[in-house]
């Protein structure tokens, strides 16, 4: 089938417009992808075969190139995996598993291309002659360093055992994932006495009605789904039922698990993905050269070495420690002299914490929902964004979508329409968990025949998972703690979609260190506790009433309440995976529950019962982009304190500081490395005391 008809008739190949998400079907999917596969094969080889990459490449006739081939799989991939996550079906899961191998093989035949890899070191050669810019050069670092890592400059036995590795551990990921969806939803809890959801918000006892309603259900339905997991962990009198949730989420995809078949929690669990994902891991660090595979992950982090990374976290965890220990002494006699609690455990924390917050600042997140109705808190969000970068924000109701909630927008400078972005912000049946960013279309200039030049604007999808609208009555209304996740996202579609690099390889946060990669995420959340930007973010959702001042007072209060024991917990997950990436995979041992003791030791104030499988569910590090990598967020948590400092000398909402911070930073995407961007802006390296500051912690 020629390119033109395989267009015409498959959704998926329509390059030059947006996703038909409506026309979409699974079995699209695997036509798509040989499709371009195999062109993409064949253009390659008369890249290989062209005589000016032959003898003395050039950017256009080289990388240009390859970008056009990267770009395409990319348009077609990348919306294979997105339907994945927000319309799983058993169809679409299929399709998505049958052709993730076929990305895997390409990309390391890709990677292994010894051709290839000598074109890109002869460009570098002549990066003087040619006059490259410095994204370019960059760019070409990174390309070479990728082919090293790929294992080009490997025996063949040895890249034919490196390739059998990246598709093995491709597939594990996926199974990881897949197990996570599936033990999450065979957990449900159908009620009929009400009695039983006492103290829980009426919002999320309409939900649990709703959801029941949509089984045919009467009464209620409690799910392991996020909003419905909070709301149970932090507001249900009920100890047991609290225990009873704690236990079914804590266990997930486990040998520990509850209420699933056991057929199929069998079949769920992680436990023996999670030690194949690590051996497998191993072996890919020792056929490269690297002494375990967090050396081989720094290797392209902002941070120099595994030690630095190592002095980093034990640093923090030294300063965290003594006032997580502190906060939790508080906590325990609270519980015991104000309730009779003698024994706080795992599942009492969230809930006891809630009442002690309550008693010292008079202010839970719950009835601050009344005050952050989503269409206000999206509306001030727009605002903020367009004050400090000087864009508009537009809805654009053109565009094909995936449902009926799910949103598109256009973000224009000048009249002109820069980027655009999908909003998927509600949980649903079929969704996976969590919040996140991915690229739709990359920026990027496209020589078309003619040597005419086209300008393709980046695209984002930005994914929450927030409590729908209870009733036909009631808007969403979000916690703070929802607003400071949506803030966070958009931060990192601001990353992607702002972007002026117009090189695939460094625009948006292509190329970007993926311990930097937060930073514009993290300084997003900064927002959400101006008192200014408060006021337009927020007002009661029935009366239009601004935030009362003593509310904003007690809300800004409790800030940094309990600040220490939320530290020490990143920490442990910090921790936890980078040791882990360190530690040698010892099979005659459950290896990983060591590990995680060990980080526990380190920094966890409260034990958890033996029954806690955490690590079968920690899908950021064995199915996402951060093992030996979680640290970054608390890397980036500095980088966007210090950062913030300086929009703090200068007044938050201040146009100039925000186009020094998007000319120097948020524009920059990858085409200079992460260090001298900050320094850059800040005239300074990265400082850990501006990060203490904000969260109140001391030195010690």
């Amino acid at each position: 089938m020629s390119t033109q008809s395989a267009s015409r008739s498959n959704p998926l190949l329509q390059f030059e417009r947006l996703p038909d998400f409506p026309a979409l079907r699974a079995e699209h999917i695997r036509p798509a992808v040989e499709h371009v596969l195999s062109e993409n094969r064949v253009a390659l080889d008369a890249i290989l075969a062209d005589e000016r990459n032959q003898t003395a490449p050039d950017w256009h006739s080289l990388m240009d190139a390859l970008d056009d081939l990267d770009d395409r799989l990319t348009k077609v991939w990348s919306t294979a995996s997105h339907l994945n996550s927000v319309a799983n079906t058993p169809e679409i899961r299929e399709a998505y598993n049958a052709c993730q191998p076929l990305i895997t093989e390409y990309h390391a035949d890709l990677g292994q291309n010894e051709s290839l890899y000598a074109c890109v070191e002869a460009l570098s050669a002549r990066a003087d002659e040619l006059n490259l810019n410095g994204s370019q050069r960059k760019i070409i670092a990174d390309t070479l360093l990728d082919f090293r890592q790929a294992g080009v400059n490997l025996p063949a036995a040895d890249k034919k055992r490196f390739t059998d590795i990246q598709t093995r551990l491709s597939s594990l990921g996926n199974v990881f994932s897949n197990n996570v969806l599936d033990a999450t939803r065979a957990w449900t809890r159908h009620l009929t006495d009400n009695a039983l959801l006492a103290g829980i918000p009426d919002m999320s006892v309409q939900a649990a009605a709703t959801a029941a309603a949509g089984k045919g259900l009467h009464g209620y339905l409690l799910t392991l789904d996020f909003p419905c997991y909070y709301a149970v962990m932090t507001y249900a009198d009920n100890a047991g039922l609290r225990e009873e949730m704690y236990r079914a989420f804590s266990t997930r995809a486990s040998d520990q698990a509850v209420g699933a078949d056991p057929e199929a929690a069998d079949k769920w669990n992680n436990h023996d993905t999670i030690r194949d994902i690590m051996q497998l891991r191993q072996e890919m660090a020792s056929l490269l050269g690297y002494k375990n595979y967090a050396e081989l992950s720094v290797a392209r982090k902002m941070a120099k070495s595994v030690d630095q990374v190592n002095t980093f976290l034990d640093d923090l965890t030294r300063y965290s420690r003594p006032a997580a220990e502190r906060e939790f002494r508080e906590l325990g006699e609270f519980a015991r002299t104000q309730h009779g609690v003698e024994k706080l455990n795992a599942w009492d924390v969230s809930y006891y914490s809630e009442k002690l917050r309550k008693q010292n600042y008079d202010i839970s997140q719950e009835e601050l929902r009344a005050w952050f109705p989503l269409d206000k808190v999206r509306q001030g969000l727009f605002a903020i964004v367009e004050t400090l970068y000087g864009v508009q924000i537009e809805r654009d109701f053109g565009a094909g979508v995936w449902g009926p909630a799910v949103e598109f927008y256009n973000i224009r400078r000048d009249g002109e329409i820069v980027a655009r972005f999908y909003f998927d912000l509600f949980t649903r049946e079929g969704k996976r968990g969590g919040a996140w960013m991915a690229d739709c279309r990359s920026r990027r200039l496209i020589t078309l025949k003619g040597a005419a030049v086209q300008q393709q604007i980046p695209v984002a999808y930005l994914v929450c998972n927030f409590a729908p609208p209870a009733d036909a009555n009631t808007p969403a209304l979000l916690t703070h703690n929802d607003v400071t996740t949506l803030f966070h996202e958009f931060g990192h579609g601001l990353h992607h979609m702002l972007t002026r690099e117009n090189y695939l390889r460094c625009s948006g946060i292509n190329g970007v260190a993926w311990d930097a990669v937060e930073l514009p995420s993290q300084l997003m959340e900064n927002w959400c506790w101006d008192p200014e930007s408060i006021g337009l973010i927020s007002d009661h959702y029935q009366t239009g009433e601004p935030l009362p001042p003593a509310l904003l007072d007690k809300m800004l209060a409790a800030k940094n309440f309990q600040s220490g024991m939320h530290s020490v917990r990143q920490l442990e997950f910090a921790l936890f995976d980078f040791a882990l990436h360190q530690a040698p995979v010892e099979l005659s041992r459950d290896f990983v529950a060591d590990m995680l003791a060990m980080a526990r030791a380190k920094t966890a104030v409260y034990p958890v019962p033996d029954y806690n499988r955490f690590q079968n569910s920690f899908s950021h590090v064995f199915a996402g982009g951060y093992s030996a990598g979680y640290y970054s967020y608390k890397w980036a948590e500095v980088l966007s304190a210090d950062v913030f400092s300086r929009f703090e000398e200068s007044g938050v909402l201040n146009p100039a500081t925000g186009k020094a911070f998007y000319d120097k930073i948020l524009s920059r995407g990858g085409g200079v490395d992460a260090l001298s961007l900050f320094t850059d802006f800040m005239g300074r390296e990265p400082d850990l005391a501006a990060l203490l500051k904000q969260e109140g912690l001391q030195i010690q």
